[in-house]
């Protein structure tokens, strides 16, 4: 499945990580998963982000998302990685497992190989991918960075409040838009159901078409 996107099941892989064999269906169990991916370990950009995901787990953990980490070297040199993980940022514990990929046959099936970067061998890195995960073990959305690019997880927290709440309340949510700020209502909801769902009401924008489409709520 090298071309997994929104909407794909995840493959059910197991893997070797720093918590023992992970299955990750079961990992996912009936909650939502981060998975994200790492060129190697031992590397600059790597080493800043996943200090930053430890940072932010407690976010995660808030909003009942678990997260798992995969790289292409072997358990043990994630667990030496990880001293260096910390250190970097004193006070803080890595805490999620970080699954081991070297023979590069995970990265293939999870769509997170890097078309450019290559080891000394030739051979093709993970990208840097990050696919968030829900119930139904399908992605429910992706983020593809290149190597010289660091995620910001100010963003990833935004993206996951945004698909919590449009799971939840069956809306949209806006440019820009933070958790306590107005929603939209999808187009497939007429006004009528729009006044049952949203007993709260809501604002219609007033646009040169007249066709209505842009309504407001809070949820």
């Amino acid at each position: 499945m090298p071309g997994l996107t929104i909407g794909d099941t995840v493959p059910n892989l197991e893997l070797d990580s720093t918590h023992g064999r992970i299955r990750i269906h079961d990992f996912i169990g009936d909650g939502y998963v981060i998975i994200f991916s790492h060129p190697a370990d031992f590397t600059p950009v790597c080493t800043t982000e996943m200090a930053a995901m430890a940072a932010y787990a407690s976010e995660f953990e808030k909003r009942g998302v678990k997260l798992l980490g995969i790289s292409c070297d072997d358990v043990e040199s994630h667990k030496k990685w990880i001293k260096d993980i910390e250190a970097y940022k004193p006070g803080t514990k890595l805490t999620y497992p970080i699954m081991a990929d070297p023979d590069r046959e995970a990265i293939k099936q999870l769509n997170m190989v890097d078309p450019d970067e290559k080891d000394a061998q030739g051979v093709n890195l993970p990208s840097r991918t990050l696919h968030i995960l829900g119930p139904d073990k399908k992605v429910k959305l992706s983020f593809l960075y290149p190597a010289c690019t660091g995620r910001n997880m100010d963003e990833v927290v935004r993206a996951v409040d945004s698909l919590l709440t449009a799971a939840k309340h069956k809306v949209a949510t806006p440019a820009n838009w933070k958790p306590g700020e107005c929603v939209v209502i999808q187009p497939g909801v007429s006004d009528e159901e729009a006044k049952k769902l949203f007993p709260q009401g809501f604002t219609t924008t007033d646009l040169p078409s007249k066709k209505g489409y842009l309504r407001f709520t809070k949820v």
